[in-house]
């Protein structure tokens, strides 16, 4: 339900920026993004490249631009300056999805602590909607005119997330021989982290998005795009795991490595 109503906003607020944007002269686009995602989070360990690949998903989205070089109401361009021709605003919602497991060290042990990481698994679902502010160093007029084929961008901007975690174990107590699937059981996990450690409530937070990418010209109307996205949570338990040892130092985070078609539509 929340996340109908998040889709209603979004579909409001584009209905409403189209229309405000057109009226200004300003014009349109529309896409769809899709690719890879690598979920930086608790399960696993920092930096290590077994965590980063093993707990990757994909992530599916469409994007609204308003291209401020560019007059919908006459098919002119709009006034020259640097903002105009530098300049686009764009408004997404996505969705990203990844399945979560312990790797590393502390996971590939013989102990008991070991083999409760192996059997404690978890997913990210996350629906996000939100806007950046992109970045073009070179002119966007001479990129829609063929001057060049491709356009580097950067960008920053601000989502909001609804997040939807599930956590999972199937550790079987060695002194009953009995798993109880439980995830609220401090004993079916390891043995340092706090009770309430495991929390796969569904919730909301800010983040801070931020990515580099680049354009290249199709057609008149139509481009393709490649971008990498960093995106920061303001918020440790997007993952449902939010253990308080030292070595949680970051909130969950995520890389998005997407390809997009973007199609022109004034």
């Amino acid at each position: 339900m929340f996340k109908l109503k998040l889709l209603t906003v979004f579909l409001f607020l584009f209905a409403g920026l189209q229309s405000g944007f057109s009226q200004l002269g300003f014009s349109h686009e529309i896409g769809a993004i899709v690719g890879p995602v690598q979920f930086r989070s608790d399960f696993g360990v920092r930096n290590h490249e077994g965590t980063n690949y093993g707990n990757s998903g994909f992530g599916i989205g469409i994007v609204h631009y308003i291209n401020f070089a560019y007059r919908a109401d006459c098919n002119c361009y709009s006034t020259d300056t640097y903002f105009n021709d530098h300049f686009k605003l764009r408004s997404e919602i996505s969705f990203n999805k990844t399945k979560l497991d312990h790797h590393g060290q502390w996971a590939e042990g013989s102990g008991e602590n070991a083999e409760k990481l192996r059997r404690h698994t978890g997913e990210a679902n996350n629906f996000d909607i939100g806007m950046q502010l992109e970045y073009f160093p070179l002119s966007i007029r001479e990129f829609q005119s063929f001057s060049y084929r491709l356009a580097p961008f950067i960008s920053l901007g601000a989502h909001y997330t609804s997040y939807n975690p599930k956590a999972y174990t199937t550790y079987v107590d060695p002194a009953t021989g009995i798993a109880d699937n439980n995830i609220l059981n401090a004993n079916n996990f390891w043995d340092a982290w706090e009770p309430g450690s495991i929390n796969p409530s569904s919730g909301s937070a800010w983040s801070m998005v931020t990515s580099v990418g680049v354009r290249y010209k199709l057609t008149t109307l139509s481009d393709l795009m490649l971008d990498l996205r960093l995106q920061t949570y303001f918020s440790d338990w997007i993952d449902g795991l939010n253990h308080q040892l030292e070595s949680n130092k970051n909130n969950d985070y995520l890389l998005w490595l997407n390809v997009g078609y973007i199609y022109y539509l004034d």
